[in-house]
């Protein structure tokens, strides 16, 4: 993982510029395979006695903990857990802290110390983002209904190529697509270039919504505006996406958002 650190610190991202520069925030997508309920139930329980008190307690406040909706009625199931990160080498420190921290230790032994035929997971996938320039930090979305009904859609766009995906990327930011989701009020949580993930190159950006009759009215109302039609027309933006993935989730009680 340092190694990983040492090389995002150098590189450059989609739109040519040094991830040195943290004016911009990273993100981090932490996502659990599992199957049983009895490993679901760890995975809860350390996630919300351990994992997040002890985040919270470097100041790591806004962390999202979701499952995909009717995840329930599958055999492969998932657990998504969101996290904002200043700089990209928090993915480093903040697993040195966590290693030093004896309440985190205490209150996540069952996690930490399972035995091989009693994993807590199966797999655990990591995704590391960058914000875009012109959505350079998260926003927590502004919603009433109760947890267990809203919708968070998490979308990952990709693209061709590199030279491809910067031009997407280019469309969301400088051609205003952002701006036509802050007017429609699509409570975006944030959007973000994949600068670690296994389906580069490819954007992912999550979008909130009271309910999925909600959910459907925003994307009607979207696909019908005029401000798309102009935007998806123009002849320097066609072609720029090959693959949409498309998940639906939902919050646990004990998420932060």
């Amino acid at each position: 993982m340092l190694c990983l650190a040492a090389l995002l610190m150098v590189q450059k991202n989609s739109l040519g510029q040094s991830t040195t520069n943290h004016t911009k925030e990273f993100y981090q997508f932490t996502i659990y395979h599992y199957s049983t309920a009895a490993q679901e139930k760890i995975l809860d329980s350390y996630l919300e006695n351990a994992l997040l008190p002890a985040l919270h307690r470097m100041n790591i406040q806004s962390v999202g903990v979701f499952k995909p909706w009717g995840n329930d009625t599958v055999a492969a199931r998932l657990l998504y857990v969101f996290m904002p990160l200043s700089s990209i080498d928090k993915t480093v420190t903040i697993k040195e802290k966590l290693a030093t921290d004896a309440v985190y230790l205490a209150a996540g032994a069952a996690y930490i110390n399972a035995l091989p035929d009693l994993a807590p997971y199966n797999r655990i996938e990591t995704i590391l983002t960058e914000a875009f320039p012109l959505a350079p930090a998260m926003k927590l979305p502004v919603l009433k209904a109760v947890k267990k009904e809203r919708v968070y859609e998490l979308r990952s766009y990709e693209s061709a190529t590199e030279k491809i995906f910067s031009n997407k990327v280019h469309m969301f930011n400088e051609g205003d697509e952002i701006g036509l989701f802050s007017k429609l009020n699509f409570n975006a949580v944030f959007y973000s270039s994949v600068i670690a993930g296994s389906n580069m190159p490819n954007l992912m950006y999550m979008t909130c919504f009271e309910n999925r009759a909600d959910r459907d009215a925003h994307w009607k109302s979207f696909g019908d505006h005029p401000d798309w039609k102009k935007l998806s027309s123009k002849p320097e933006y066609q072609n720029n996406v090959s693959h949409i993935d498309i998940t639906f989730l939902q919050p646990t009680d004990y998420s932060d958002f």
